[in-house]
């Protein structure tokens, strides 16, 4: 996941089938006339460092800064424990009850290729896949349908560190044998699912593939876009989220808005990567400070009332317009020290209703 207003994921439902043939097709849920109400379990069978920040601090290792680093640059074992003591802990099926306590439908589970296949000395850690299935289970226990999502491909998608290996040029699209092997997971996810399409009826096929070439471009596109982005007003960021609506309401497909999220700054420790600063307040190399990141976040207990408030009127703003389309997955369910992302955190401090349904500020978008 990146910092952005949104991430926008247009998701023909059917476009990956699980099934046979289109007749066989049991979605287990009435897509098009009940909204998607949904939260993504970030940060758990892919690692990102600004969601766990103390998984990755306690290798005492700043060079490790993603997944792919995490197996190469430390014990074998030692890694292999930690990433077996995250998996158990990080999401269990009490959140899988805690999600659909808060009226929620569907949860996005982000998995990367190699949680399937590693070729050649890649340095991923396998062991993914029963906690996947476990996961399948568990929203199965609690009516919650599942969208599985293919986070990271071979040679990286996007040079994000949530694609399991944080590059400068994205390398998947320029090497043939990435692609087949993409699609081979995609098979392999498909089979092992096809069976439960009334659980897991959606294949999100790849997360975030770039539509750029090297970090050289990108860089300068993220300072730009993204310094106009932070100097946004509380109201500004309302506005352009109810403005968004009737693009949403006049997609010709069935939309779900996959990535989103209450907060308004890319102020969370390590968002932009492990050891890299916030283009917020200045810390980012060749950013220019807007203002201080004190008390926008980190815990809850720091944020005052004015901007739980804000995070509240964003947050319905941004859901009432999401629901022009077929609905919202909301990232991420739960991060160590970003509550301003947390769904969980959301519930627990008010500026997100335990009624996905309740509106505090019904008017907020005119």
């Amino acid at each position: 996941m990146t910092h952005s207003f949104l991430r926008t994921v247009t998701t023909a439902l059917c476009g990956i089938t699980l099934a046979s043939s289109a007749a066989a097709i049991n979605p287990g849920f009435p897509y098009g006339s009940q909204k998607v109400r949904g939260v993504n379990l970030g940060g758990w069978l892919v690692l990102e460092p600004w969601i766990t920040p103390s998984l990755f601090e306690q290798t005492g290792n700043n060079d490790i800064i993603d997944e792919w680093t995490f197996g190469q640059l430390q014990d074998r074992g030692t890694a292999t424990n930690r990433l077996r003591q995250h998996w158990d802990t990080w999401i269990t099926e009490q959140d899988f009850r805690d999600i659909a306590a808060a009226g929620l439908n569907h949860v996005r589970i982000p998995i990367g290729y190699w949680a399937f296949q590693v070729q050649g000395g890649e340095p991923y850690i396998q062991g993914q896949l029963p906690y996947l299935q476990r996961a399948v289970g568990w929203a199965a226990a609690n009516n919650l349908k599942v969208i599985v999502d293919l986070h990271g491909a071979p040679g990286s998608q996007n040079g994000f560190d949530n694609s399991g290996q944080k590059k400068d040029f994205p390398g998947w699209h320029s090497d043939s044998n990435n692609v087949r092997r993409t699609n081979d997971v995609i098979k392999q996810i498909a089979d092992l699912f096809k069976d439960n399409t009334n659980v897991v009826p959606i294949i999100a096929p790849l997360n975030e593939p770039a539509g750029f070439y090297g970090d050289d471009v990108l860089s300068v596109t993220r300072q730009l876009w993204q310094h106009s982005e932070n100097r946004r007003s509380d109201q500004e960021h309302i506005n352009v989220a109810c403005n968004y609506a009737n693009e949403v309401s006049t997609f010709d497909l069935w939309t779900i808005i996959g990535e989103w999220t209450p907060a308004a700054t890319d102020c969370a420790k390590y968002l932009n990567g492990r050891g890299v600063g916030s283009r917020y307040d200045g810390s980012y190399p060749g950013s220019s400070r807007i203002g201080s990141c004190q008390g926008k976040t980190g815990s809850a207990s720091s944020f005052s009332n004015d901007y739980k408030n804000f995070l509240r009127q964003y947050w319905e703003a941004q859901v009432i317009t999401y629901e022009k389309g077929e609905g919202w997955i909301q990232w991420t369910w739960k991060a160590e020290n970003a509550d301003e992302w947390s769904y969980q955190a959301g519930l627990r401090n008010g500026w997100i209703p335990q009624n996905p349904s309740e509106r505090r500020f019904p008017g907020i978008c005119g």
